[in-house]
């Protein structure tokens, strides 16, 4: 199959197969991001796509799930993405569900009825970075919209009957902001109930306009301690129902999954403990190694 590129996917889709749709990220403006900063906005001809299909129908004809690469493959027309999966269900007939990366402005450019007809194709649970519901956070972050049209867009794709993923971000507001990033962040959260809460703390790369900003001293980077208070009350402030909560990536300060509400308090209970183990350190910024990772 191929591949252009730099390959990424959310760690939960390690058993999905990819198929490469699109490669970079339409938008390709957030702040922080450097995934695809040398990667022009592409779309893959359906020529290949179909080739692909073929392939992947001989090694993994029994697929139920299919993540559809790179960037943001939401970005593409109602109509190709219909036609994409139709070609899916075609070549892979035990496929239940198509899902990939998606943005606010992704869903904003498609109707009502264009959302119904691609839930109806399978196409669903797309992980969104959605990262805050501060606004002051969104601008910092450049994510090209406001708290109010994320709330629009994330009803509508939730009136259409698709679940999806949010990817949080802690500190996205910087230092002395956390009280305000948790609450607002929490709020969105719960009225748009998502399946799945992807979190992690805010970090940049060398390339990205947050990295000069860091270096330069015009964005502060909230310390462990704060990293730490914004997650607790972030936490605290949850009320969805049989969403998971994946936060394990390498940038967290503390690393924990379990299922809401289930495991709220167990771990609320781990952020406390973490807390304890390192309050000799609270008032540090994080050292970071690769994809943002901190050592404790």
């Amino acid at each position: 199959m191929k591949y252009t590129g730099t390959t990424y996917r959310p760690p939960f889709e390690a058993g999905s197969l990819l198929l490469q749709v699109t490669t970079g990220c339409s938008h390709n403006k957030c702040s922080f991001c450097t995934m695809y900063r040398d990667t022009p906005f592409n779309v893959e001809p359906m020529e290949q796509i179909r080739s692909d299909l073929a392939e992947a129908r001989t090694f993994a004809p029994g697929a139920q799930r299919v993540f559809l690469e790179n960037g943001d493959p939401f970005a593409l027309s109602a109509d190709r993405l219909a036609e994409i999966a139709e070609a899916v269900h075609e070549y892979l007939p035990a496929v239940k569900t198509i899902a990939m990366y998606a943005s606010i402005q992704n869903i904003r450019g498609k109707t009502d009825e264009e959302l119904d007809r691609l839930r109806q194709l399978g196409i669903n649970e797309l992980n969104i970075g959605v990262e805050s519901g501060l606004d002051e956070a969104l601008l910092l972050m450049n994510k090209g919209y406001d708290s109010k049209e994320a709330l629009h867009e994330l009803l509508r794709l939730r009136e259409a009957g698709m679940d999806y993923g949010a990817n949080i971000i802690f500190g996205g507001a910087g230092a002395g902001s956390l009280r305000e990033n948790a609450l607002a962040t929490a709020e969105l959260i719960n009225r748009t109930d998502p399946y799945l809460i992807f979190t992690g703390t805010i970090h940049a790369d060398p390339g990205c306009p947050l990295y000069d900003d860091i270096q330069s001293g015009r964005f502060i980077e909230p310390t462990l301690g704060e990293h730490i208070d914004e997650e607790e009350l972030f936490l605290q402030k949850l009320e969805v129902e049989d969403c998971l909560y994946f936060g394990l990536h390498p940038s967290n300060v503390v690393r924990m999954q379990g299922w809401l509400p289930h495991d709220k308090e167990a771990m609320l209970e781990e952020v406390r403990t973490t807390r304890q183990r390192i309050r000799s350190r609270l008032d540090e910024r994080p050292v970071r190694y690769g994809e943002g990772a901190i050592l404790l």
